[in-house]
């Protein structure tokens, strides 16, 4: 079954549940029901879903692709295979929790009215803005620098035989000899390390904003 068939099939489900059993989702088609700022009760409740949907998706992701993902891929692949995979997934990966942000900030935003918000309400939304920017920042400027770097120090590594290694490397090992090879690791460190402290300025955001939904979390 292919992640769209699954998708699909799990909105569907989901629209049948709302649906035929409004009240098991804690909404009411009346509109009735309360929540943050002056939604109607049925669109609070689709708002706050697409927000907690769309955020998990960011935390999770960002979570994964910082501290595991990467780390058993460099672990498991040759080293230009490693980066070449990476690529392909973070411009995908960047552009996906750049969206899920997006649409948390548009949810949270109407859900809490800049002029009606209290000072906590302002700063979640802050920390939002922060994850967008952040993830946009890379998307846009750092990701397209670190992938054309990558390439032109491939190039140069694969004239001299190196790039195959897995979980380890020879390239400090060349530098010695190879001064061209060794300006192009300190331009690649440079670009990679700024993309590297956006991400964890995003997750860091996104870490914040998860510590406000769970203090709203009731588990009683």
């Amino acid at each position: 079954m292919g992640w769209l068939t699954r998708f699909i099939g799990a909105v569907a489900f989901l629209a049948v549940g709302v649906i035929f059993s409004p009240e098991l989702f804690g909404s009411k088609l009346d509109g009735s029901a309360g929540g943050g700022g002056s939604a109607p009760g049925t669109l609070t409740t689709f708002l706050k879903l697409a927000h907690l949907l769309c955020f998990s998706t960011a935390w999770g992701a960002a979570l994964w692709v910082t501290f595991i993902g990467g780390i058993i891929m460099f672990n498991n692949l040759p080293r230009h295979q490693f980066g070449n995979l990476q690529s392909k997934m973070f411009p995908a990966y960047f552009t996906m929790v750049g969206t899920c942000c997006a649409v948390s900030i548009a949810s949270f935003g109407y859900l809490h009215p800049w002029k009606s918000s209290n000072a906590l309400e302002k700063y979640q939304l802050g920390f939002l803005l922060s994850a967008l920017v952040f993830n946009l920042t890379n998307l846009f400027v750092f990701t397209p620098m670190t992938i054309e770097m990558m390439k032109q120090r491939h190039k140069i590594e694969r004239e001299n035989s190196i790039g195959t290694e897995v979980g380890w490397s020879k390239n400090k090992e060349v530098t010695k000899s190879n001064p061209q090879l060794a300006a192009m690791n300190k331009k690649f460190g440079m670009i990679h390390g700024l993309s590297s402290l956006a991400n964890i300025m995003a997750f860091g955001s996104l870490a914040m904003h998860s510590w406000y939904l769970a203090g709203k979390i009731n588990l009683g």
